[in-house]
Order: structure tokens, then sequence, then C-alpha cells
């Protein structure tokens, strides 16, 4: 029993997280416990451990009285938060290149996982995959606090507005992980920190409204 509630637990959370990434559920919309039951013949205690997993990868925030809404991240919080991740990833590498120095088994084993999900147009498979590598980094850095305050990150650069972005070639995206693992087995913490901080803003979105702003800017003022 315990069994089959956590594979439909796994089906529900894996579901939502998609219908997030994809934007069926909008940013604050309002994920209801008996509804999401109802839909998944299934009683409330499978839905529940689904909620709180989404909350974990920060897809979702709950509060009392209020429930778990999708969480809402503008363009600008999301540029802002890849810039600090890679800053964060790079010294990450530095300190974690020893721990992976000769065996980054798991970490290429995770990274083969990536490409697969991203050839497959499996974007919640690849964002599951892609906190994985990272968080293995960041944890192995040793650095507990460097860990927190990339921990707080984690939603902010997995956002639909980064997942369903269309002017990434996802597949090349995923297969820059590969020479991140070459430089970690190979003890070059300086290089895999460089590359690390390369693959963050990849991400950054493009100033689309910065633009728009001057644009008009420069027509009001007829230059």
């Amino acid at each position: 029993m315990g069994y089959e509630r956590s594979c439909l637990s796994d089906h529900i959370r894996r579901e939502l997280a998609r219908r997030i990434l994809d934007g069926t559920l909008r940013p604050g919309e309002r994920l209801v416990e008996l509804k999401i039951a109802a839909e998944f013949a299934s009683s409330q205690t499978p839905v529940r451990e689904a909620l709180r997993e989404l909350e974990s990868m920060r897809l979702v925030e709950a509060s009392p009285y209020k429930g778990t809404r999708v969480r809402d991240v503008g363009p600008r919080q999301t540029a802002e938060a890849y810039a600090v991740r890679g800053a964060l990833e790079r010294l990450a590498a530095e300190s974690a290149a020893a721990a992976f120095r000769g065996d980054v088994r798991a970490l290429r084993a995770t990274a083969r996982a990536i490409v697969a999900a991203a050839r497959a147009g499996d974007r919640e498979g690849y964002a599951r995959h892609d906190l994985e590598f990272h968080r293995a980094i960041a944890t192995a850095s040793g650095n507990a606090t460097l860990l927190q305050l990339w921990e707080s990150l984690a939603f902010e650069t997995r956002t639909p507005l980064t997942l369903t972005r269309d002017d990434l070639d996802w597949p090349a995206v995923a297969e820059s992980h590969a020479p991140i693992v070459d430089a970690l087995e190979a003890g070059d913490g300086a290089l895999a920190g460089r590359l690390l901080e390369e693959h963050a803003r990849k991400f950054i979105p493009p100033p689309r409204a910065e633009a728009g702003t001057t644009s008009r800017a420069r027509r009001a003022s007829g230059s």
C-alpha cells in the first residue's frame, strides 16, 4: 500500500510540475487538495506528499489560510538569480574539485540523464536532473552558507519563463554539462567554475522590456 501511494504521489507531482512548467498552471494559481485528489482518484495523502515535493522544488508556495499556490517570478528576478547562481557555482566548483577528482560516475550519469530529457523534450525531467547535478556540486563544496544561498535560488532559475523558452537549443545546453564533469574529474576547479558560470549566464533572459523602453525613449526624443 505504501509503495502504491508513493507511486501515485510521484505521478501527481510529475503531472503538476509539468503543468506549472508548461504554463498550464499560471503563477499565483491555487492548488486545491480536494480538487486534485478527485482528478487523480486518490485520497488527499498522496496529494499532500506531491505538494510538499513541489514546495521543496520551489515550484509552489504554501501559507496558512491561503493554501498552496504556484510561485510567481518575473524576468528581472530570473536574470538576477542566474547571475548570482553563476558566481556561487564558480566558487563551489573551485572548492568541490578535490572531492570529485577521479570519481565523477554519479555526476556523469546525471549529466547523461539531463541530455536524455532534453532530447525527449521532457522539461520537467530536465529540471529535476539539472537540479540534482548542480546541487551535487554545491554540496561537494563543503560550504554550508554557499549551499544555503544556492538553494534559495532554486525556483527562480527553474521557472516557466526559463523552461518554456524556445530560443535555447536545449540538447546543446544539456550537453554543455559534460565538459564541466570532465574538468571536475581532472580536479580543475578553476575551469569547471568558469564553465559553470558561463552555463548559468546562458539562461539570463534577454532584456526585452528594457530594450522596448529605450526604443520608445529614442522615438520620443527624435533620435
